[in-house]
């Protein structure tokens, strides 16, 4: 198996550390993930630029700031099991990995989800799930989560999302219309929600129940 440790690590340093991330467990999670692994193999060669690439299905893998910023907005600190919407390569779900007890995560294509899981496993990543579903519901079994990380943008946040959200929980999501969204941290305190505006993104749409209609 190739590895690229050293364009991981100018990834880190000149993408993402430049730009103000500044966790140290983030960071060492996403010097440590082998990107190019969850790319198709004709753009392995682009698997740590700074862009989002195509995966497939009409999908695409984040931007590694993009990533590295969502992870940290999660404040993680490793005990937490959390609920990803939008499976997709399965790099972010892998990122997560390194950094929390357990996770669950949601794709709606059946092709991606299969990829996803056979690229963990391969990975050793054993406190990853994936199932094929609707993302807008959740995954009501394992709720509830210490953090939720949504990758696709939908118009308002769902509601399954704020029940499965634990106590003290924090949300991760982009809102907004299909032509722009801002992200958000979402904390549950008290039963009551408090955002955190965390800046405009460009996601692809979240469907199902609960996303776009139309």
């Amino acid at each position: 198996m190739i590895d690229c440790p050293e364009k991981r690590r100018r990834m880190v340093k000149d993408q993402i550390e430049e730009r103000g991330v500044t966790d140290q467990r983030v960071l060492k999670a996403l010097a440590k993930v082998p990107r190019h692994l969850f790319v198709p193999e004709a753009l392995i060669d682009q698997a740590y630029d700074d862009s989002p690439l195509v995966i497939g299905h009409g999908q695409t893998i984040s931007q590694p700031y993009t990533v590295a910023f969502m992870t940290e907005a999660l404040e993680l600190k490793g005990d937490e099991r959390v609920l990803e919407i939008g499976t997709g390569s399965g790099y972010q779900a892998a990122v997560l990995a390194e950094l929390a007890q357990e996770i669950f995560s949601i794709e709606r294509i059946p092709e991606l989800a299969d990829l996803a899981r056979e690229r963990l496993a391969d990975l050793g990543y054993k406190n990853v799930r994936v199932k094929v579903g609707d993302g807008t519901l959740g995954w009501e079994e394992f709720a509830p989560y210490g953090a939720i990380m949504v990758t696709a943008s939908g118009p308002e946040i769902p509601e399954p999302f704020i029940a499965q959200l634990a106590e003290g929980g924090r949300l991760v999501l982009p809102v907004g219309d299909r032509s722009s969204q801002n992200m958000y941290r979402v904390r549950k305190k008290r039963g009551e929600l408090v955002k955190d505006y965390l800046g405009p993104f460009r996601f692809v749409e979240l469907v199902g129940e609960h996303g776009y209609k139309g």
